[in-house]
């Protein structure tokens, strides 16, 4: 086989130290030659489309060496997303609690294509969210309220983003029409008597 370059006389087993968008770069340029393409091609196809999925939800980042109880709630819920895009289900429903919880904006774009392709497969896909990104993104929102935990829990609007953007019964419609705004404050808290958190 010709290892990709930047692997070149390293054991495929170091791959799993790597990064999956490492991983994935290694995977998309490995040439197999003779028999070993016969059998490998499949198997190397595979392992670079499941790496393409786990790399499009915002998880480039990871190593395959990564231990799972060493995940965040996020990047566990993502890896199983990642798993379902690849199994190619349909009529199924997923229920995701605030996957765009710590990701870049650039990841953030990428988890939104990655539900509109589950949802493009057939199936149902519910967004428990707060990211205006993913709301302007959904066919249809639902807006509860009027505040959290017990003071809600009632349909305040729903429709497509436009009509709850129009609802001024909405909180969720007023950020999204850009009639109520949180603001930058023009100054910054500094610290109180030398009071600082370190990392």
């Amino acid at each position: 086989a010709d290892a990709p370059a930047g692997f070149k006389g390293r054991p495929i087993y170091e791959v799993e130290h790597s990064t999956l968008r490492e991983c994935l770069d290694y995977f998309e340029a490995l040439k197999l030659k003779g028999n070993k393409a016969d059998i490998g091609d499949k198997v190397i196809r595979e392992i670079a489309s499941r790496l393409r999925f786990l790399n499009d939800v915002g998880l480039n980042y990871l190593s395959l060496d990564r231990s799972a109880d060493t995940l965040s709630g996020g990047e566990a819920q993502r890896i199983r997303l990642a798993s379902q895009i690849g199994s190619g289900l349909t009529g199924v429903m997923y229920v995701l609690d605030e996957p765009s919880i710590g990701l870049h904006q650039r990841d953030n774009d990428r988890l939104i294509a990655t539900l509109r392709r589950l949802r493009d497969l057939g199936n149902s896909v519910l967004v428990v969210e707060h990211d205006e990104d993913a709301i302007r993104a959904a066919d249809w929102v639902l807006d509860l309220g009027p505040g959290a935990g017990v003071h809600g829990g009632r349909v305040m609007s729903q429709g497509t983003p436009e009509q709850v953007a129009a609802d001024p019964n909405s909180l969720t419609g007023r950020y999204l029409s850009g009639a109520a705004r949180i603001e930058v404050p023009a100054e910054r808290h500094r610290p109180v008597d030398g009071q600082r958190l370190r990392i």
